[in-house]
């Protein structure tokens, strides 16, 4: 039987390990040298932001959050195209979740229907590069920004992306970062909120270390003793350990490669797939450079959960990705109904991530192109 395909997986080198090893064998093991020196790496690649790493993409979402100050009476408006965690996060805080429909071609939020979703109580726009496409970040910024609020981009998808010339990590208020083995790269479990704002960036730094006050100079006790330190405001473990960001570095040093690769898997699926009726290949914007996490097909004519099982009995691991948020009976129990948002709705009955992930080989994209052709001849 042919080798299963998954949709996506890490690619692990013999360097990893041994910048992996090499922690272990030193004195810090969680909060030490390698997590400053991944912060910086990771800002390296995002324009000079600067990053707080955290346990997970969910965490960075939940951090970000805090950092812009999200609470009770508070909305933000999100995307319903992406994984549960982005509106999560913000329903965590207390916060109420207002969806804003994307575009059927490519997932991403729309500038027009976050205009027309914002209200007073607007505190942020969370919008999603979905499948590494980069949202409309200068556009959504600005709206955002004319209504008082903050811009959250969640980048769990676009790390080594751009658009119109400015690398993902710099165009936000706020970006979040996934480092799941089937992302961009990987810390095993992992995740970073860069911020341009120091005060954000302060913001979420303590809220990642349960709020802990360390600076003299910043506590209202200060002459307790050297041991001494306060919580102003609560916050959560959140420390992402040394030894998963040396992974990290690691990763990082290879991270365009990776970019490259995914770029050249995708155009490969372009070329095998856009003559096939019944399908339509991925569109890429003018001004965005994607860094390609997902290869998303859209599916037409109904047949999408046909084909998913065609290919899965064949050994090629596609996935759906996302259901639309408000869909989960978590959101359904506080009264969203499906019809919120029909692009969203018609983008998820369509699409199709087909395995994409920097060690594939063009023989292996091959063998996928040429099972959806004859499925469709």
């Amino acid at each position: 039987m042919a080798e299963f395909l998954p949709y996506g997986r890490q690619s692990i080198v013999d360097a990893d390990v041994a910048a992996v090893a090499e922690v272990l064998r030193g004195d810090w093991l969680t909060t030490g040298p390698a997590v400053e020196r991944f912060e910086a790496d990771l800002a390296a690649v995002t324009g000079g932001t600067p990053a707080v790493a955290v346990t997970s993409g969910t965490a960075a979402l939940h951090v970000a959050y805090a950092a812009a100050g999200v609470g009770p009476g508070d909305e933000v408006v999100c995307t319903p195209m992406t994984f549960v965690a982005t509106a999560a996060a913000a329903a965590l805080h207390g916060a109420t979740v207002v969806f804003a429909d994307v575009s059927p071609e490519t997932g991403n939020v729309e500038v027009p229907a976050v205009r027309a979703a914002i209200t007073p109580r607007t505190k942020v726009v969370a919008a999603v590069d979905f499948a590494g496409h980069p949202a409309a970040l200068d556009e959504l910024a600005q709206v955002a920004h004319d209504a008082g609020a903050l811009l959250l981009e969640d980048a769990a998808h676009s790390v080594g992306g751009t658009w119109r010339g400015r690398p993902v990590g710099a165009l936000a208020d706020l970006t979040t970062f996934s480092f799941f083995p089937t992302k961009n790269l990987t810390t095993a479990e992992g995740g970073a909120v860069s911020c341009v704002d120091p005060e954000l960036l302060a913001r979420a730094r303590g809220f990642r270390n349960h709020g802990l006050v360390r600076d003299r100079d910043l506590q209202r006790f200060p002459d307790e003793g050297g041991w001494h330190q306060e919580v102003h405001a609560f916050g959560l473990n959140y420390r992402l350990p040394d030894v998963l960001c040396a992974l990290g570095s690691s990763q990082l040093s290879r991270l365009d490669s990776f970019v490259a690769r995914r770029r050249a898997l995708h155009a490969r699926y372009d070329a095998g797939l856009s003559d096939v009726d019944g399908v339509a290949t991925p569109v890429t914007l003018p001004g965005a450079q994607p860094a390609w996490h997902l290869y998303a097909l859209r599916v037409r004519d109904g047949r999408r959960r046909a084909l998913y099982e065609h290919l899965r009995e064949r050994g090629i691991g596609v996935q759906v990705n996302y259901v639309p948020v408000y869909w989960h009976p978590v959101f359904a129990d506080l009264g969203y109904r499906r019809g919120l948002c029909p692009g969203a709705e018609t983008f998820y009955a369509q699409e199709l991530s087909l395995p994409l992930w920097p060690d594939l080989r063009d023989t292996d994209v091959d063998r996928v192109i040429d099972e959806i052709r004859g499925f469709f001849a």
